[in-house]
């Protein structure tokens, strides 16, 4: 038995490869079992993400202008409108190929992305793009994330979003002065005197879609500082309280997390960066701690209701969660004692 799945209460392969979900089918063939873009079985899942299960059904609600709901407000309508769809398809990995995911592309960076600085915004100007003053690093994390995962890396529209990260994104631990000037100014809450987290686990997400051969210089110091960060809070704690937790909404598991984050998510992005430190040995172990007598992970955050479409149930097992933490333990079921 491969080593990761001692740790496991039981095996639960075989339930992450029914097709009932092929977004979960198709990743654990590819990232738990090492299977080849060209094996068939893969190749069969990646054309039923398109044809099945949450994407086609999202995308059935999609308006002809490439949006969903009403059309300016593609982020405030939480969590129906265009962002947060965008979102989903990507986590779902959509065929960034379709017409429809390409116009839901072309419409955000069209309406969101500031024309002056590259940054992503909550609110489209009255000139076009996004409005100036109302840049949040969450939201560009996330849309970069989505952006890059559909294919879009290449895209001079997204190296200037990439750029405006690389250039304002901050990672203070409340020690230094909050910088001043736009777009500190405008929004404390995200900058301030402490860079908000969600900020910065959003970001490292969007950057760690970038293949390290295509990682500028730039993108390298933003991965490395936002890992210091989180490393600094050995990934959920209070930098200068260890023995406290920074936010207790991160102790419960959800997909898809949105501009939240958790344990799971953040702990998933350092395996994928190949990240191995001391200060990661709490969070793994809470990792390990919520799996089910049946190796699975129940769903214990939910927008559920808020959706265009649900995804899984709340309380119950979730596909998602347990490939993620297989996925986790995968990486690090090596290196534990060594933590």
């Amino acid at each position: 038995m491969e080593s990761w799945k001692k740790i496991l209460t039981a095996d639960p392969t075989d339930w992450l490869l029914e097709e009932e979900n092929p977004s979960v089918r198709y990743l654990t063939l590819t990232g738990l079992l090492d299977e080849s873009e060209k094996n068939a079985a893969v190749k069969k899942a990646k054309k039923q993400i398109m044809a099945a299960g949450i994407v086609p059904r999202i995308l059935a609600k999609q308006r002809n202008n490439g949006s969903w709901e009403d059309a300016g407000q593609f982020y405030r309508e939480k969590y129906r409108g265009t962002v947060w769809q965008l979102i989903i398809l990507a986590e779902a990995m959509a065929d960034g190929h379709d017409a429809r995911v390409r116009n839901a592309c072309e419409y955000l960076l069209a309406h969101s992305q500031d024309k002056r600085s590259g940054g992503f915004s909550v609110d489209a100007s009255a000139d076009g793009g996004g409005r100036h003053s109302y840049i949040i690093p969450c939201l560009a994390g996330n849309m970069l994330f989505s952006l890059i995962r559909l294919g879009y890396l290449n895209d001079e529209r997204i190296k200037r979003g990439i750029d405006w990260v690389i250039h304002y994104q901050t990672f203070d631990d409340g020690v230094k002065k909050a910088p001043r000037g736009w777009p500190y100014d405008q929004l404390t809450g995200c900058f301030g005197h402490h860079s908000c987290h969600m900020g910065v686990v959003k970001v490292l997400k969007a950057f760690s879609e970038i293949p390290e051969k295509k990682r500028s210089l730039g993108v390298t110091r933003v991965i490395e500082s936002a890992v210091e960060f989180m490393l600094t809070h050995h990934i959920y704690k209070k930098s200068h309280a260890l023995d406290e937790v920074s936010k207790p909404g991160w102790l419960k598991f959800g997909f898809p997390l949105m501009y939240q984050t958790d344990v799971l998510e953040i702990m998933l992005l350092m395996a994928k960066l190949n990240i191995t430190d001391d200060r990661m040995k709490d969070a793994l172990s809470l990792v390990i701690s919520r799996q089910d007598s049946r190796g699975r992970w129940n769903l214990q955050q939910s927008f559920n209701g808020r959706f265009q479409v649900n995804c899984e149930v709340k309380g119950k097992p979730s596909k998602w969660l347990t490939l993620n933490a297989c996925r986790v333990l995968k990486k690090y079921a090596g290196t534990m004692a060594k933590m």
